[in-house]
């Protein structure tokens, strides 16, 4: 088989509004730090060399991530809403499907319309549990200043449709499933608030999780007949994990 990695790098190094904070260890430091907490000396590793070790803090919401209903909403069609370690791992592990979207300009919204003639165009019919990815392309402008204002984005009625279809999972090569942050701010500033976070908010009324940060989703050959697999990360209680966002080709001649 073919394994497309669809994930972005953890580096401690960019312009990411939140920069993840990595210390590395060396085998020389740790054999130092580990030494008197085994109670022998540095010199009595192996060539005074230890175990490398990395220590890493960011957020659930940093790097490739998938996000549950409980980030959406304490609650989700009426029940207390799922946080990441609930998330059943039978959605995460399914038939992929990729939507081009790269057309799309920063800050334009994707409606239900244009989802559902992307669909149409690849001869493809969704069925439950399907994982749909939307490619924008913005994940090239990754580590890039303003890289979280960079995307279009999809609104509520369009990630209504694909729930109505019976998608649990979805994904988008961007900063967020929504428009930006800044056009949303600038719109509710101006009296619009039905749309601001407006598919985020969505998750109160329909479960559904979402990823966000993938990449190379237009590294993907086909727009359909291949496997995604996106495990999170079992944080309890909550709202986000990282994955290792991959797509599975069977090699064909």
């Amino acid at each position: 088989m073919r394994i497309i990695d669809l994930s972005v790098s953890l580096s401690s190094e960019g312009n990411l509004v939140r920069m993840p904070e990595i210390t590395y260890l060396n085998h020389e430091e740790t054999a130092k730090s580990y030494a008197s907490a085994y109670g022998i000396e540095p010199g009595d590793f192996r060539e005074s060399k230890y175990a490398a070790v990395e220590r890493v803090s960011l957020g659930t919401h940093d790097t490739t991530h998938l996000d549950a209903p409980w980030h959406f909403y304490p609650t989700s069609e009426g029940r207390p809403a799922k946080t990441i370690d609930q998330i059943p791992l039978e959605w995460c592990f399914s038939d992929g499907v990729v939507l081009d979207f790269h057309h799309k300009r920063t800050g334009e919204g994707i409606s239900a319309k244009e989802l559902k003639e992307a669909v149409d165009r690849i001869g493809y019919v969704l069925k439950p549990f399907d994982i749909v990815l939307v490619r924008t392309d913005t994940y090239k402008h990754y580590n890039e200043p303003g890289y979280e204002n960079l995307h279009p984005g999809m609104t509520a009625e369009a990630t209504l449709w694909l729930i109505k279809q019976g998608i649990k999972i979805m994904g988008i090569d961007a900063w967020g499933w929504d428009r930006p942050h800044k056009v949303m701010a600038e719109e509710l500033r101006k009296g619009n608030r039905e749309q601001f976070w407006e598919s985020h908010y969505l998750g109160k009324d329909y479960e559904y999780c979402h990823l966000e940060r993938l990449a190379n989703l237009d590294k993907i050959p086909k727009p359909c007949g291949f496997k995604v697999a996106v495990f999170p990360i079992k944080i309890e209680r909550a709202s986000a994990a990282w994955v290792r966002a991959v797509a599975i080709l069977e090699n064909t001649p």
